[in-house]
């Protein structure tokens, strides 16, 4: 019988964690093996936006490095993970008969909201990935329902992972200063998430651009938070653990929850 995993909501940051120290980065070093080893990893990450939720099956997965200003060093990097195309098209036909418009991509690579958290995780590369996208203009619930129809693939060993960030306004970064200390209304806004996840609020939540204090400051697009919606349907509901919780440059709320 197949180990149950949970599904987990990361906090991906900067590109430059895969070179860079910080708490963020020590606790996705340690993670891979406080969960141990899926038998396959579905990633939701927000670096893949499509109008209909699409599902990559490629039986070899390229590198994206979809980033730009960066050291040299990040572009040389490779993870060089196997799909699990089988598995994935298994997930394309749940989803449809589910009620999504779902399709699959047998081109698509892994991007670094993918590559970069797996890199740190389980740096020996030797389990399956695929991602799943995100679709923006579809909203919070649209995202809640699509972890809720991938639910029953954590009873087959598979890892969900959203891939996000707990706040995202780039605009307002204290770039170069990894270390500053959170601006209060990053503090805010990720506290009131935890409550809300504690208290098992899905409904706030789900309405949180307009009742989460400076909800539209931490998410001027809320790409990075969806795949928490992701996360919560797929873990049976807003119950959740917090796994971690730092900032970074100021503006980034670094957090981290399992759902199970």
């Amino acid at each position: 019988m197949s180990e149950t995993f949970p599904a987990v909501f990361i906090s991906h940051g900067s590109p430059m964690m895969a070179l860079t120290g910080g708490p963020a980065r020590d606790f996705l070093l340690g993670l891979g093996t406080d969960l141990g080893t899926p038998s396959a990893i579905a990633i939701i990450s927000a670096h893949w936006e499509t109008t209909d939720v699409t599902v990559s099956t490629s039986e070899n997965h390229s590198t994206i490095h979809d980033f730009s200003g960066f050291p040299q060093a990040l572009y040389e990097m490779e993870y060089p993970a196997k799909g699990a195309p089988e598995l994935a098209a298994r997930m394309v036909a749940q989803l449809r008969g589910a009620g999504f418009a779902a399709d699959q991509d047998p081109g698509r690579g892994l991007d670094h909201g993918a590559w970069i958290p797996m890199l740190l995780m389980y740096p020996a590369a030797t389990i399956p990935v695929f991602q799943i996208s995100i679709s923006p203009d579809a909203g919070p619930l649209h995202h809640l329902k699509l972890g809720e129809a991938l639910r029953g693939f954590r009873d087959d060993g598979v890892l969900i992972m959203a891939s996000g960030s707990m706040t995202h306004n780039l605009a307002e970064l204290r770039r170069g200063e990894p270390d500053a200390p959170a601006f209060p209304w990053v503090t805010e806004f990720a506290d009131w998430v935890g409550q809300r996840i504690g208290e098992r609020d899905t409904e706030a939540l789900l309405d949180y651009r307009e009742r989460a204090p400076h909800g539209v400051r931490n998410h001027p697009r809320d790409e990075h938070f969806l795949p928490l919606f992701t996360a919560i349907g797929a873990g049976g509901g807003a119950a959740g653990r917090r796994l971690h919780r730092s900032t970074s440059l100021g503006g980034l709320a670094m957090d981290a929850y399992a759902f199970d």
